[in-house]
C-alpha cells in the first residue's frame, strides 16, 4: 500500500507482499513530478502514526515578518537538502519571499529543484507564488573575493586556504546588509555536512582571535618604522591606516556573522538525522557543539522513518522495530532529548521538484 513508502526495488528484492490498495513507485513518481499531488495519497503519514512524535510548530516559524534565518545540518546523506528546499517552499507558499542557499561543496539544490540553479549567483525558482531565490555558493570563486579583500596579507590568506570557509560568511552579510534583500523575510540555509558546518561557526572567533594579532603586530612594525625614519631625519611620514583598512573590515563582518548566528530571535540551526545510532550519537554531538557556540537549537528532524504496514516483510519489520528503539534513544540523550523532535517517512518517490518539495514540506513542516 502507499503507506507503507518503500522504494519498489526494495519490495522486488525481499519479494514483499502488500497488502491493501498499492500505489507502484512509477505511478506515485508520475503524479508527483506531474503536478497532480491530491490529498488521497499517501492516506498514512506516519510510523506508529508517525506525526505524533510531534510537530514542526511551523506556526511559530511562519508567523514572525521580521527577518529570520534557518540553518540545516548534520551528517552527510541524511536528507539536509530536501529537507532545508522543502522549508523554503513552505515560506514562499505561505507569503514568505524567500532565499535558500547551499554550502555545501557537493551541491544538491540543482537536483533537488529540477532546475539548473548552479553559477554562483541567485536565480528564480520556478512554480512557487512568493519570490523564491536560490543560490548554490560556488567555493574557488567566494574564497578569491574574500582573500582579495584582505590585500596582500600572506596570513589572512593562507588562513582563508586552511579554513576554505569565508564564502559563507560573505553571503550572510550580503543579505544582512544590501538593501536589494530588505523584502526577504526568510533565509534558509542548507549546509555542509557535519564537520564543515562547526569549522563554519567557529569561524568568527577564528578571524577575530586571528586579524585581531594581525593588527596588532602591523601597528607595532608601523610604530616601529616610523621611529626608525625619524633617528634618519627624513620627513616622509609612513601613513598607518585608520579604521577603515581591509583587516579591520573584516574584522567587522566578522562579528556581524558572529551576532547573526547567535541572535535567538532571528536564528535557528535545525539538526537533520536518521534513526541510526551513529547518526544520533553525531547529532548528539553537534549540537553539544553548537550549544557551545550559542547558536540556538530548538528542533530535531528524523528523516527516512518506516511507517507501520499489515505486510508480511521480516527485513521491515526488524527495521522499524530499530528504528523505534532509536527514537527512544533520542529522549534519554542529555542532548536531544529536550529538542523538538519531527518524524519525516522514507518515501517511496524521489523528492525533486517544487511540487514533490511542497508534498514533502506538508509532511515534515505541520
Amino acid at each position: 500500500m502507499a503507506a507503507s513508502l518503500l522504494l519498489n526495488r526494495v519490495s522486488r528484492s525481499v519479494s514483499l507482499r502488500r497488502v491493501g490498495p498499492a500505489l507502484s513507485f512509477n505511478s506515485l513518481d508520475s503524479q508527483i513530478h506531474g503536478g497532480r499531488l491530491s490529498g488521497t495519497l499517501f492516506p498514512e503519514r506516519s510510523l506508529a502514526t508517525l506525526a505524533e512524535g510531534g510537530a514542526s510548530r511551523f506556526d511559530e516559524m511562519v508567523s514572525a515578518n521580521q527577518r529570520k534565518y534557518y540553518l540545516l545540518g548534520g551528517k552527510g546523506g541524511v536528507g539536509k537538502t530536501s529537507c532545508a528546499a522543502s522549508l523554503a517552499v513552505k515560506f514562499a507558499s505561505h507569503g514568505h519571499p524567500t532565499i535558500v542557499v547551499s554550502t555545501d561543496p557537493a551541491h544538491s539544490l540543482s537536483d533537488s529543484f529540477s532546475q539548473d540553479l548552479s553559477g554562483g549567483v541567485l536565480k528564480s525558482v520556478q512554480g512557487v507564488d512568493s519570490p523564491l531565490l536560490a543560490l548554490e555558493i560556488t567555493p574557488e570563486r567566494m574564497k578569491e573575493e574574500i582573500k582579495s579583500q584582505a590585500g596582500g596579507d600572506k596570513s589572512v590568506k593562507n588562513m582563508m586556504d586552511s579554513m576554505g570557509l569565508g564564502m559563507f560568511a560573505g553571503e550572510v552579510l550580503q543579505f544582512v546588509e544590501s538593501p536589494e534583500y530588505s523584502r526577504f523575510t526568510r533565509i534558509v540555509f542548507d549546509t555542509a555536512p557535519t564537520g564543515h558546518t562547526l569549522r563554519l561557526l567557529s569561524l568568527p572567533d577564528f578571524y577575530d582571535s586571528s586579524i585581531s594579532k594581525i593588527t596588532k603586530l602591523k601597528k607595532k612594525i608601523t610604530a616601529a618604522a616610523s621611529a626608525f625614519t625619524s633617528v634618519f631625519g627624513k620627513k616622509k611620514e609612513i601613513q598607518e591606516q585608520g579604521p577603515s583598512n581591509e583587516l579591520d573590515q573584516l574584522k567587522e563582518r566578522m562579528e556581524k556573522v558572529r551576532n547573526v548566528f547567535r541572535d535567538v530571535d532571528t536564528t535557528e540551526f535545525v539538526i537533520v538525522t536518521i534513526p541510526t545510532v551513529m547518526a544520533i550519537n553525531e547529532s548528539s554531538r553537534l549540537h553539544a557543539s553548537l550549544r557551545k557556540e550559542n547558536v540556538p537549537v530548538q528542533r530535531l528532524i528524523v528523516n527516512q522513518l518506516l511507517p507501520d504496514s499489515q505486510s508480511d516483510c521480516k527485513f521491515c519489520s526488524v527495521r522499524r522495530k530499530e528504528q523505534t528503539r532509536v527514537l527512544g534513544l533520542i529522549q534519554k540523550d542529555t542532548e536531544l532529548s529536550g529538542l523538538k523532535v519531527i518524524q519525516s517517512p522514507l518515501l517511496d518517490a524521489e523528492i525533486r521538484g517544487v511540487p514533490a518539495l511542497k508534498f514533502m514540506g506538508d509532511l515534515i513542516w505541520k
